[in-house]
């Protein structure tokens, strides 16, 4: 029953995956860049709940979350192709003030005292209450590799006159994954964890992101053929 619930994980891996990136597509398809930006935005906060869980994939530990962050990149590299790395640069800045509304709410939320019959309050203790370290580490990687993959994939397309879509749309995101991966494993735990188990982590979880980053190329191709209304407009 165990082996089978691992099959399945991997399983609901591939539907997460095609339903999340197609996501993505629908929300360029039907909204434009605001489809997008909103995606950015939404991204964000569900990747940082999302990361709480730990699953099992192909036999590795790995924590959720991995799709979703990588949907954010998706998004902001479909504004710089269509749009611009301006608008892109928005998108990422609106993302980010979004995931620090919402840690800082949840925050005045559980200060609140509950009621004699409220039955959640520590189920919501449990997943939102984040240590001062991993909160302000797991924003500010957020924020630096979003920002970076927007110049990085401006750049590369520049430097190929536009051509080699797939290039710089891989690149950069595989690039600016590890970045965040990195950056944040080493800010958060540093000293925390054994030193020696950092460095396992952390590329564990930059092999699985890669590999994702390089699935949603297709994605990124559909999206320059699909026109929204705001560029018909």
């Amino acid at each position: 029953m165990k082996g089978n619930g691992k099959i399945m994980n991997e399983l609901f891996g591939l539907i997460e995956l095609i339903a999340v990136f197609s996501g993505v597509l629908l929300s360029k398809k039907f909204f434009g860049k605001k489809g997008l930006f909103a995606w950015v935005v939404i991204a964000g906060i569900l990747a940082n709940l999302q990361v709480n869980k730990t699953i099992t994939l192909f036999g590795l530990d790995v924590s959720m979350g991995n799709v979703m962050f990588a949907s954010s990149f998706l998004a902001t590299d479909m504004l710089s192709e269509v749009y611009g790395r301006k608008i892109a640069k928005k998108a990422v800045i609106a993302g980010v003030c979004a995931l620090v509304f919402f840690i800082c709410f949840m925050q005045f939320t559980l200060a609140f005292t509950p009621s004699e019959y409220d039955v959640i309050n520590p189920a919501m203790s449990e997943l939102f209450q984040m240590s001062v370290r991993t909160t302000i580490a797991s924003v500010a990687m957020y924020a630096l590799a979003n920002i970076c993959d927007v110049y990085l994939f401006d750049f590369l397309k520049r430097k190929t006159n536009d051509k080699k879509l797939w290039l710089r749309n891989n690149i950069s995101t595989i690039l600016c994954n590890g970045l965040e991966n990195f950056g944040f494993i080493y800010l958060a735990f540093f000293g925390v964890l054994e030193t020696e188990s950092l460095l396992p982590i952390a590329l564990t979880t930059t092999a699985v992101e890669a590999i994702i980053a390089l699935l949603d190329t297709p994605f990124v191709y559909m999206a320059k053929k699909i026109n929204s209304k705001d560029e018909n407009d």
